[in-house]
């Protein structure tokens, strides 16, 4: 690549990226393409639309030689490629998503390919999704009345590989072939000069969505081909920039289909019609299912407020159908209402989906609620008993399956992930694998268990590595994922190329796992739709949930409630058998009378053992060694699930800040569900020895023996 080449010298290549607001996926989409730059003559250029992630600063630090445009606003996909486009000098010009990565071989197979069809003005390659499974998109055809009408009403999806039915992303056509067609993805276009100086630029109508079709349709009617090649693939994470902008994505797209049905199907009044009002009605179709994701939410908790009012009528006055008639489509609706209400100002179905903290705080707040209408409106105050019972069965049903589907791995409150449900391989055993695995041990927050490494080849399969076993190859890692029912694997890029990372998730692409790829600068890992932080930062937290009054008062009453419920049901037998046998292996029912009288809680730190604390107590007193206040030692917790594994200072210090940090009530029934099927979980009373002392990063503006300067308030910790 030759950013220093005089504009006099031919380019052979030209790329081009618009970027807003992906400094991560960026900076990896141009790790891969600086790869394979490699031996070309050619140029970089990213146009930043407005971006506030430091994108900016990224490219200029680590990228210096691709050419960067900053513009001061958002203008648009179009109207940024169109300054780059003015700019590029190459005989090929690449537009690209930032959101993308790609071979190592895939620019020289695209440039081979417009050298060897003359007749080629556009070209698009094979895109897979992050899972390995094949991008739909990649190839189009224009929306005919016949082709509309097909997609609208389903046809498409019905009869994918009829030929009749198939055409809108053409679906009968081998995706492993390649063939003349009307459209590619803009993700990834390859243009070749002269058809762009034929036809011009991107329409800079199209703000976003539709200017990529738009150029398809230009090109082609300039008497040019576009074209499907499939020799080479890359991965396109898709819509990272529109999840991090406020544009509604529905509405944009839908007026950029108005707008290209204007520009070039005005000369036909009926099929200009048809289209318009198809396109308003799979817009709203959108749009409706979209918030019929919520409304199902919300559907399924009324259910279960009605269920606890049910039950509740059997448990009081043991039998159904006591009140009367006319009062039960008030009672089995308006308190239903009312919780679903309180729901919705807690965030539930919108910013904190999925909840259980705010789940349980609202539901009880709006049953208090009830209780005052029913002590006002006699005429429905038939039983304070049954307002009662459906209100504690209502707290624990709503956030009961929210914790089942986060204890399955299927969801998480936003900002924390679950330690459910990650089951992970991380392919590599050289030392950066291992560095790795190193910091996801201290990460305990993302969620990520990993079960063993995956060798580059067969030799070392069988051997330990870091305390975990090399589980296969990449030959066989399919069904290593099939037999140990993994649902993450972890790339190092500086164990294995680009190309064959491709080829891994392609082959296993039938398989349900989550890929994720870590650039050579181990700070982040980026997987689809996420991006997850590695870097070791200072250990700077202010705000602790485990000191807060209210998180106090919560977890005391949920020790003091499940303990009582297992006193009077499960401790009696086993208690006895003990007694009887002299000697019982149920030590953590034994020892619920010591969580009753608040001696122990359910989970806490490990008994006989404090943490030091570099960073100031979380009681603000900021004396360097204090210990790190994390209440009542616990029968379980996130230092007992790492069962007799040898800890570090330092992976002690971040499972501790992390649940000092994130303590709830939903966090504590989390580790105490993980630990019920996990069968190495560390004893009661065993101290964690670390291995050699690490180092315990200091705070930046602490000195020893002083408190915590102001300006560390402002500091954010990823890593706890």
């Amino acid at each position: 690549m030759s950013g220093k080449t005089k504009h006099t010298t031919p380019l052979q290549l030209s790329v081009i990226i618009v970027n807003y607001n992906v400094c991560e996926f960026l900076n990896h989409a141009l790790v891969s393409l600086q790869k394979a730059m490699k031996g070309i003559r050619g140029e970089m250029i990213v146009v930043d639309n407005a971006s506030d992630d430091g994108s900016v600063e990224m490219v200029r630090k680590r990228f210096p030689s691709v050419h960067l445009i900053v513009n001061e606003t958002n203008l648009g996909f179009a109207r940024a490629n169109n300054l780059a486009l003015r700019r590029a000098r190459g005989k090929l010009l690449l537009l690209i998503n930032p959101d993308t990565l790609v071979q190592e071989d895939t620019l020289r197979a695209m440039m081979r390919f417009f050298d060897e069809n003359p007749d080629a003005g556009l070209a698009g390659c094979k895109i897979l999704n992050p899972d390995g499974s094949f991008q739909l998109p990649c190839r189009r055809s224009f929306p005919t009345p016949w082709v509309a009408f097909t997609k609208i009403f389903g046809l498409s999806a019905l009869f994918p590989k009829s030929r009749l039915f198939g055409r809108y992303n053409l679906t009968y056509l081998s995706p492993d072939e390649t063939y003349e067609l009307d459209a590619v993805s803009g993700s990834f276009m390859m243009v070749r000069r002269e058809a762009y100086e034929q036809v011009g630029g991107l329409d800079e109508d199209f703000f976003m969505y539709g200017e990529d079709l738009d150029w398809c349709y230009r090109i082609q009617h300039a008497g040019w081909k576009n074209y499907y090649v499939p020799a080479t693939k890359i991965i396109h994470y898709k819509g990272e920039s529109t999840r991090r902008s406020s544009l509604n994505e529905i509405r944009t797209f839908y007026q950029a289909m108005h707008l290209f049905v204007r520009k070039h199907h005005s000369t036909s009044y009926l099929f200009t019609s048809f289209l318009r009002l198809a396109i308003s009605v799979t817009s709203r179709f959108a749009m409706v299912k979209a918030f019929a994701r919520s409304l199902g939410v919300a559907a399924f908790d009324f259910l279960l407020v009605d269920l606890s009012i049910l039950l509740a009528e059997l448990l009081w006055f043991g039998t159904w159908m006591r009140l009367p008639l006319h009062a039960y489509p008030i009672v089995y609706t308006i308190p239903a209402v009312i919780v679903i209400a309180g729901l919705s100002a807690a965030g539930v179905y919108t910013r904190h989906r999925m909840s259980a903290s705010r789940t349980i705080v609202a539901t009880l707040v709006s049953f208090i609620f009830i209780s005052a209408l029913v002590f006002f409106f006699k005429d429905y105050g038939f039983s304070r008993g049954v307002t009662i019972i459906s209100g504690w069965l209502s707290i624990v049903f709503l956030p009961s399956w929210r914790l089942a589907l986060r204890a399955v791995g299927k969801t998480t409150p936003e900002g924390r992930k679950s330690l459910f449900g990650r089951r992970t391989l991380v392919v590599g055993t050289d030392a950066s694998a291992q560095e790795l695995l190193r910091r996801l041990r201290t990460r305990v927050g993302d969620g990520y268990d990993v079960l063993g490494f995956i060798d580059v080849n067969r030799k070392k399969i069988g051997e330990s590595l870091l305390g975990l076993p090399i589980l296969g190859s990449v030959d066989n890692i399919g069904k290593v994922i099939h037999d140990l029912h993994v649902s993450d694997v972890i790339f190092s890029t500086q164990t294995l190329s680009y190309t064959d990372i491709l080829s891994v998730i392609s082959r296993t692409r039938e398989q349900t796992v989550n890929f994720h790829l870590v650039p050579t600068t181990l700070e982040v890992i980026i997987g689809k739709g996420s991006v997850d932080s590695l870097d070791e930062l200072p250990l700077v937290q202010i705000n602790y949930n485990i000191e807060k009054t209210g998180n106090r008062i919560l977890k005391r009453g949920f020790d003091l409630v499940l303990s009582f419920l297992l006193l009077i049901s499960v401790y009696p037998f086993v208690y006895w058998k003990k007694r009887v046998r002299g000697k019982s292996r149920s030590r953590f029912i034994l020892m619920l009378p010591s969580v009753f009288s608040g001696r122990y809680s359910f989970v806490g730190p490990p008994a006989g053992r404090s943490l030091p604390h570099d960073g100031g107590s979380p009681r603000g007193n900021g004396v360097v060694g204090s210990s790190l206040n994390l209440g009542r030692p616990g029968l379980t917790g996130l230092v007992q699930l790492q069962g007799n594994r040898s800890l570090t200072m330092q992976e002690l210090e971040q499972y501790n800040l992390y649940y000092a940090k994130n303590q709830s009530v939903a966090l504590d029934t989390e580790i105490l569900l993980k630990a019920m099927v996990q069968r190495n979980v560390r004893p009661l009373d065993a101290a964690p020895l670390p291995e050699s002392p690490a180092p315990i990063q200091r705070a930046p503006g602490r000195r020893k023996g002083k408190g915590a300067s102001t300006a560390a308030k402002g500091s954010a910790h990823k890593g706890v």
